[in-house]
């Protein structure tokens, strides 16, 4: 962990360097100042898309990144599986309004450290973020429980990006752009999910991952 000792009067303080993703400003700015007011912690950056989160940390270095799971230009759970493999020393806390249990088992498969949901308790956010830290996982035991019991997914993480843009009603040029692409790739990624899932088309391949809660 490259968490800074400070000096407060007699006594050490470890400070915890977060940074934040989310894309709702008002959302972001609460969750800042509620963090901030934990001696121990510091938010030293936040960012309002997934594809700044990478960048981002590498720049200023935080022990602990805390996601939103639905953010524009790549999805939280991507951006947490680039964390892992550029900056293993990073946890990952993964935030959202959904506690579905395929989203649940997404984050379990990105082996991300914390799973949470966004209306959990204020204190439970400052002691989730200190528990990910130190390399512990926090994930509601039930969620967790549901999460192993569903279907397995059997599109690939970078499918499911695709076909949850796609579901937003962007063209493949829309979503080529997006996602760093060819439009011939996406249209590749699209003819694989719907024959995997065994749909009739797009829109059906959309209505199956939708039920199942892979999306």
């Amino acid at each position: 962990m490259t968490a800074e000792p400070l000096n407060w009067g007699a006594r050490c303080f470890v400070v915890i360097k977060v940074l934040l993703a989310e894309d709702m400003h008002m959302v972001r700015g609460a969750l800042v100042a509620l963090l901030n007011m934990e001696s121990d912690i510091e938010v030293v950056a936040q960012v309002a898309a997934g594809d700044q989160i990478l960048p981002t940390a590498k720049s200023v270095r935080p022990d602990v990144a805390v996601i939103d799971i639905d953010l524009p230009g790549k999805d939280g759970l991507t951006a947490a599986m680039e964390l892992r493999e550029s900056l293993p020393g990073c946890h990952t806390l993964i935030l959202t309004s959904l506690g579905r249990p395929g989203t649940v088992r997404r984050a379990l498969d990105a082996k991300v450290n914390g799973f949470m949901l966004k209306d959990a308790p204020s204190d439970r956010l400052a002691n989730a973020v200190r528990s990910v830290a130190i390399g512990r996982r926090v994930i509601d035991s039930e969620l967790a429980l549901a999460a192993w019991e569903t279907d397995d997914c059997p599109l690939t993480t970078r499918e499911v990006e695709i076909l949850r843009v796609t579901a937003r009603g962007r063209t493949v040029a829309d979503i080529a752009a997006e996602l760093f692409l060819s439009p011939g790739t996406v249209r590749n990624y699209l003819a694989a999910i719907v024959t995997k899932l065994n749909a009739r088309n797009r829109v059906h391949a959309i209505r199956i991952a939708t039920e199942a809660e892979w999306l």
